[in-house]
């Protein structure tokens, strides 16, 4: 069923607010939403872990951490993708920040929310 109030855009920011690197976590309506700009480009999931709810949005941002092995697989030691992550400040789930994805399984992911920047205030449709 149509909800126009669900449907309705919503501003919650500015350009300012969330600057390239940055995010705002922000409340609508009650459903918390984490805004992050990555690249130029906004990203928004609810600020809500899938593992056990916590505030993921409100954790660190850090590069994903991948093994790097040789043509036998052994282990030449850790380094950093390009794959930026959000971990959860309860028990360290991880999720990309671009796709909302965990690493290890992608059906666990976090509930995107549409974000929209127009005329330098950001909006969002829950």
């Amino acid at each position: 069923m149509y909800d126009p109030v669900m449907n309705s855009e919503i501003v919650v920011a500015v350009q300012e607010d969330v600057l390239e690197g940055g995010r705002v976590v922000v409340d609508v309506d009650g459903v918390e939403v984490g805004i992050f700009r990555i690249g130029g480009r906004l990203y928004a999931w609810e600020n809500r872990c899938v593992h056990a709810g916590g505030p993921v949005c409100q954790g660190k941002l850090m590069n994903r951490v991948v093994e790097r092995l040789d043509p036998g697989k052994r282990s030449l030691g850790d380094d950093f993708s390009d794959e930026l992550h959000i971990v959860c400040p309860w028990h360290g789930y991880e999720y990309d920040v671009r796709t909302g994805e965990h690493p290890a399984d992608s059906r666990l992911r976090l509930r995107r929310v549409d974000v929209e920047e127009r005329g330098g205030e950001i909006l969002v449709r829950l």
